[in-house]
C-alpha cells in the first residue's frame, strides 16, 4: 500500500510539473522567453507626432507580457501611432501554441490592409520579437487603435536589462510621480 501511494504522488508530481511548461503566452513559465532586441520597425510606421511619454523619458511598467516587467522602469526609445493587436497563433517553428500575445502592430502583418483587421481575422506575422513569429498565421483576438513604444528596461527579477522591447501601450504605462 506504501508504494503504491508512493508511485502515486511521484506520477502526480511530475504530471503537474509537466502541465507548468505550456508555452501559451498566458503563462508565465515558457520554452522560449527570448526577445528579439532589434531597434528595426516597419518602414510604413507612423511616429507618434504628440505622445503622452517622450523619447528618453522614463515611466512605470504596468504591463506582464513578460516576468520581471510589472513594476519595471522603462526607458521610452520610440512612440509610435498605429492599431495594436492581441493575436494567438502556432509558432512557425513548431511548438505548443501561444495566446493572447501582446502585441504586434498593422505593419507587422504581410500584406496588410488599408484598415484595422476585426477579431476572428487571420493573418500572416512579419514581426519578429519571439521565436516562431515571423511568417505564423495568427488570429486577431482583439485590437486597439493607440500609440505603442518601444522600451528599454531592466527586469525586477534580477535579468539582464531588455533593450528595445517590443511593444507596449500607452495604457500599460504609468508616469512616475
Amino acid at each position: 500500500m506504501k508504494k503504491q501511494l508512493y508511485l502515486f504522488i511521484i506520477a502526480a508530481a511530475l504530471t503537474l510539473s509537466a502541465c507548468g511548461n505550456d508555452n501559451s503566452y498566458g503563462n508565465k513559465i515558457m520554452e522560449d522567453t527570448s526577445h528579439s532586441s532589434s531597434s528595426d520597425v516597419p518602414e510604413n510606421l507612423k511616429v507618434a507626432e504628440d505622445p503622452t511619454f517622450k523619447i528618453g523619458s522614463k515611466a512605470i511598467i504596468q504591463a506582464d507580457h513578460m516576468e520581471g516587467m510589472r513594476g519595471a522602469i522603462a526607458t521610452i526609445v520610440g512612440a509610435f501611432d498605429t492599431t495594436a493587436y492581441n493575436v494567438s497563433y502556432r509558432p512557425a517553428t513548431g511548438g505548443f501554441p501561444v495566446t493572447n500575445h501582446k502585441w504586434i502592430i498593422h505593419e507587422e502583418i504581410k500584406k496588410a490592409a488599408d484598415k484595422p483587421y476585426e477579431s476572428g481575422s487571420e493573418v500572416i506575422m512579419e514581426a519578429d520579437h519571439m521565436k516562431g513569429m515571423k511568417g505564423a498565421t495568427a488570429q486577431i483576438n482583439a485590437a486597439e487603435q493607440t500609440a505603442v513604444y518601444m522600451i528599454d528596461y531592466m527586469p525586477t527579477t534580477g535579468e539582464d536589462k531588455v533593450k528595445n522591447h517590443k511593444w507596449v501601450t500607452e495604457d500599460e504605462l504609468s508616469a512616475i510621480k
